[in-house]
């Protein structure tokens, strides 16, 4: 049995579980994914900050579509609270490339879900100021939200926004932040760890940055490729409040030499 094998946990909650999960498209000629398994604990005080790392092309993205519920796979199971995946799961989800409607405003975009969840407009603009104060927007409430009018970096917390007011509790993110320059990016990894402690929420995020992996994590698993499965799974030994100053700690370091070997060693380079 792998190590990754789902075992008993009748005494444990699960959040999200992924158990045999395998993808092809070709009737099972290939396999993109092969023995797919991943546990995640569900813990309400804490939450927890899972990163996926891996090779392009190593199912990444597609892992964070099977929670999502946009895309199932060829065989087993995906269960959010035990319970299989279906039309009627929420799940927040931020992608890299800017998603928030460009016609609406900030604050419209962000009390989005609440709209279609027929909440009244007046409590919905309530509680979308509240997250947008949260992430830095106040002031911006009333732009539209598109591109000049904010910057790459404001349209991203826009999304963040809005995925919090949706859903709080599963956050699924897919390279938010790869197509900012290094000081927003900086910036906006700060954000995320600041409200992942106030909301403690159960954060997915995928990234090709290790030392961002390293920073933003509690659990980082590695994916390899054709067909991809887990193959690693570290767990990042540091404080669970972080800030500029842990990227300079002698430990950090370490993880993201660590990490970088192993990393290295899946994609079978010397």
């Amino acid at each position: 049995m792998s190590q990754f094998e789902i075992k008993d946990q009748v005494s444990l909650d699960n959040i999200i579980e992924l158990k045999g999960i395998g993808q092809s498209y070709d009737h099972g000629q290939n396999w993109i994914i092969k023995d797919f398994n991943l546990i995640i604990e569900d813990k309400p005080a804490q939450g927890q900050f899972v990163v996926l790392l891996g090779m392009s092309g190593s199912g990444k993205s597609t892992i964070l579509r099977y929670i999502s519920g946009l895309q199932k796979p060829t065989e087993g199971d995906v269960l959010i609270k035990g319970k299989p995946v279906d039309s009627n799961t929420h799940i927040s989800m931020v992608f890299q490339q800017y998603s928030s409607l460009p016609w609406m405003t900030v604050l419209d975009n962000v009390g989005l879900a609440l709209r279609y969840q027929g909440v009244s407009k007046k409590e919905r603009d309530e509680r979308a100021m509240e997250l947008i104060k949260l992430v830095g927007l106040e002031g911006h409430e009333s732009k539209y939200a598109m591109y000049p009018t904010l910057s790459g970096g404001q349209l991203q917390r826009v999304a963040i926004a809005r995925s919090l007011l949706a859903n709080p509790e599963i956050l699924l993110m897919d390279e938010p932040f790869g197509a900012l320059d290094i000081k927003t990016r900086i910036q906006m990894q700060d954000l995320l760890l600041e409200l992942w402690e106030k909301f403690h929420s159960t954060v997915i995020f995928v990234t090709h940055d290790i030392s961002e992996a390293v920073y933003l994590g509690d659990d980082i698993y590695i994916m390899k490729y054709a067909p991809s499965c887990i193959v690693e799974h570290i767990p990042v030994d540091l404080p669970i409040h972080r800030n500029r100053d842990t990227k300079r700690d002698i430990k950090f370091t370490e993880i993201v030499h660590h990490v970088e070997d192993t990393m290295i060693k899946v994609s079978g380079n010397k």
